[in-house]
């Protein structure tokens, strides 16, 4: 069984962005949420650069690459345009993820099986240029063989369904849920492939997952940016970070 070493928090600053966006101008700046996060604990920052650029921009890019001391998880769609963008900034980290234009957020997970040849050929010279290739994915076993084959190094787990569920108060579908994201954690640790999570998780339901001895980062945002309105972005982030910690080593 794997150590359970500390488990990373990466915060996504997307709709830090949103709200801006929805008013046009500079308020709230991405860049200042990032820094804030940086000292409230988090151990990266992430940021979803759309086709559509609903809310995080490629300016926003510039800036986080320039002014961040924790590593950027730059969140893409696998496109040529993407893929130009990420090898002129080389980030420590790139997250493919699936797109659709009318989709409010990331609905699923990437279909590696499918696309196993595109794919391969696609992430091969951001894996040549330094950056730490992951894929979105369902816990579904054959993706994470999948993602295994065509040489990723980092899975991510879609862990919407399993928050869906708990907020539904769907027990039975929460506790199938998580099941199936602890053995398909288990999975691909013993691929070699590092194994992340990430979508919809909360205070209600992040330390079920932080106990997974696999898991070394989670990856959460709506949530934090939700609960800043109520209790401010640092102690909001302090609180995920106090609750992770004390899942996986309390």
């Amino acid at each position: 069984m794997a150590t359970a070493e500390r488990l990373r928090l990466g915060v996504n600053i997307d709709h830090v962005a949103t709200v801006r966006n929805a008013r046009g101008g500079a308020c709230p700046d991405p860049l200042r949420a990032a820094k804030l996060a940086e000292a409230a604990g988090a151990d990266g920052i992430t940021a979803h650069l759309r086709e559509d650029r609903r809310h995080i921009s490629d300016a926003d890019i510039d800036g986080l690459m320039a002014v961040l001391s924790v590593p950027l998880n730059f969140e893409m769609a696998a496109t040529g345009e993407m893929q130009e963008i990420a090898l002129r900034h080389r980030p420590h980290a790139v997250c493919i993820v699936p797109e659709k234009r009318e989709e409010r957020t990331t609905e699923g997970g990437l279909d590696v099986l499918r696309e196993e040849l595109r794919l391969g050929r696609f992430i091969e010279p951001l894996r040549a240029a330094g950056c730490r290739v992951s894929l979105f994915i369902a816990a579904d076993r054959r993706q994470i063989e999948a993602a295994q084959r065509i040489g990723a190094k980092v899975v991510e787990l879609h862990t919407g369904a399993y928050c869906d569920a708990h907020a539904e108060g769907d027990l039975a579908t929460r506790d199938r849920e998580l099941a199936a994201l602890r053995e398909m954690s288990a999975l691909a640790h013993s691929l070699g492939l590092e194994v992340h999570a990430g979508h919809g998780l909360s205070y209600d339901t992040v330390q079920p997952l932080a106990v997974l001895p696999e898991l070394r980062e989670l990856n959460i945002g709506h949530f934090l940016i939700g609960e800043a309105i109520f209790r401010g972005l640092g102690p909001a982030i302090a609180e995920m970070r106090r609750l992770m910690d004390a899942a996986r080593h309390g």
